[in-house]
């Protein structure tokens, strides 16, 4: 089969193109609860530019020499090809979405329905090969049937953007009473969709932060009440529209270039600061915690059935992911376009 492959890191993402197309094995059948899935669609997440300049080898690929050749790819959606001899209730052609996460089953965690911290895992797209191709190997236990109404290159990037976002504003819906502040900062690929989790779930007003005048549109599409331009002024802005005091929750897709501490900072005391997106360090004083009583939350991707209630709503039209599609053969430009900000929603690749 074809598959976009990373064959070296690019520690300063300088590069014109990072991922080589090439022929490789078609996935196998190995395990009797093994399941191909013949792609749709595959979504492209700025994680896939962290594996290129390296900010998961450490994690993942300490030597820097064993991952390598990898196929990215971890937001994956298709129509079953093959499965194992003891998988029910799927057949060829049957449209769905895959959870992300591979786990076993049977650990403490994962019989507490937490897929995403299960013991012995694979993350495919990050830790083995993923979905830039034209099949996936994973396991039914990831597998989540589509209703016919969702096509598998519509809902692919759900699986990982889509259920992060979901997975924390799903957490902040259940504190935030109508009439409270919710901020969100960052309306890309998840932001976009956190804004429409929300005002499904909740009645709180949403106030969306972001540089990019097409990203604001973007919000203001998607059922924002205030927009904020990242202007430098952001924070006084938020302080402005919550009356001095800042939101009950604050949700951030970005987490780097100075979002974690304007985040803090716009927090209103015993409200909670979600963080989602990664790259640089939060900085925060014990005395501050103790005196403002804030909580941090970290964020990873959601559960399995985190993602079914997540299809429930897209199914129901609550939620719509903002896609642009690229062929295959056309990965380098999808991820060069998502590096420059040129990307309104998410990514998605064609085989």
């Amino acid at each position: 089969m074809k598959a976009q492959v990373l064959n070296k890191y690019d520690d300063d993402l300088t590069a014109s193109s990072w991922v080589d197309m090439q022929d490789v094995p078609d996935p196998k059948i190995e395990k009797s609860n093994d399941v191909i899935v013949r792609i749709g669609g595959a979504g492209v997440c700025r994680t896939d530019l962290h594996i290129i300049e390296g900010v998961w080898r450490e994690a993942v690929d300490p030597t820097g020499n064993e991952l390598l050749p990898l196929i990215m790819g971890h937001e994956n959606a298709g129509w079953i090809e093959e499965v194992g001899s003891e998988v029910e209730g799927l057949k060829k052609g049957d449209p769905v979405i895959v959870h992300p996460h591979i786990t076993g089953g049977t650990c403490l965690a994962c019989r507490r329905g937490h897929d995403m911290h299960g013991e012995g895992s694979a993350f495919p797209g990050v830790d083995c090969d993923g979905g830039y191709a034209e099949a996936l190997k994973t396991s039914v236990r990831n597998i989540v049937k589509l209703p016919q109404a969702l096509a598998p290159k519509e809902v692919a990037a759900y699986s990982d953007a889509g259920l992060t976002a979901y997975r924390a504003a799903k957490k902040a819906s259940r504190h935030l009473l109508p009439g409270e502040k919710c901020v969100i900062i960052g309306s890309g690929g998840l932001g976009h969709i956190a804004i429409q989790v929300l005002r499904a779930m909740c009645a709180a007003d949403i106030i969306v932060i972001d540089p990019s005048d097409t990203s604001l549109a973007l919000a203001d599409e998607c059922g924002a009440d205030e927009l904020v331009k990242a202007d430098g002024n952001e924070v006084q802005r938020v302080m402005e529209l919550t009356k001095g005091l800042g939101a009950e929750a604050v949700m951030d897709f970005v987490a780097e270039r100075g979002t974690t501490a304007k985040g803090l900072a716009m927090t209103r005391n015993m409200g909670t600061y979600y963080v989602v997106g990664y790259g640089e360090d939060i900085n925060v004083s014990a005395f501050e915690m103790i005196t403002t009583e804030k909580n941090i939350v970290g964020n990873l991707v959601g559960t399995w059935a985190e993602l079914t209630e997540l299809m429930s709503l897209a199914d129901r039209g609550k939620v719509h992911l903002s896609t642009q599609e690229y062929s295959l053969a056309n990965a380098n430009q999808a991820l060069q376009d998502l590096n420059n900000g040129k990307v309104k929603g998410r990514a998605v690749l064609i085989p």
